[in-house]
């Protein structure tokens, strides 16, 4: 499998991979987790256009969509616990896969892990598959923080 920087020829198979994703996520018991159209094309561009979006390629087109960088989060600011330490992180967002090939998930961590050794990731607390897949990939959870519009998720991090 290959990571990449997105391109924007394959925003529609990225928005594919998101409406799959949202679609296990609801079977799955996590139906207030990407809600409303979150996240959007509008959202999702902007990452591209930031050069944080990148995409996992097996074959020809994209199975997995994820935004990362090395840039401090303003929702982790302020954690209900306490972050393994206060060093300059990377951040993994949006996170999906078209469901088709095993170990896309575990490949993005392993692969944002070797860019920035100290990374930062939260999830919804309904959202018990990435619960598992960060700990099964030696995430620590960290406690509880805060989205923009108020709503609680857990957070994560993995550090050397």
């Amino acid at each position: 499998m290959n990571i990449r920087k997105a391109r924007p020829q394959e925003m529609d198979s990225i928005m594919d991979i998101i409406a799959h994703a949202r679609s296990i996520m609801r079977a799955n018991g996590n139906a207030s987790q990407w809600i409303n159209g979150y996240p959007s094309r509008e959202l999702m561009l902007e990452c591209l256009d930031k050069g944080e979006l990148f995409v996992c390629i097996s074959g020809r087109e994209p199975a997995g969509v994820f935004c990362f960088a090395v840039a401090e989060d303003p929702n982790y600011n302020k954690i209900e616990g306490a972050w393994l330490n206060e060093a300059p992180y990377g951040v993994i967002h949006r996170l999906a896969t078209n469901g088709q090939i095993r170990g896309v998930a575990a490949a993005v961590l392993d692969w944002c892990f070797e860019q920035h050794p100290n990374i930062r990731v939260d999830t919804h607390r309904d959202n018990t598959i990435m619960q598992h897949i960060f700990e099964k990939m030696g995430y620590s959870y960290c406690g509880i923080i805060y989205v923009s519009d108020g709503t609680p998720r857990l957070a994560y991090q993995k550090v050397p």
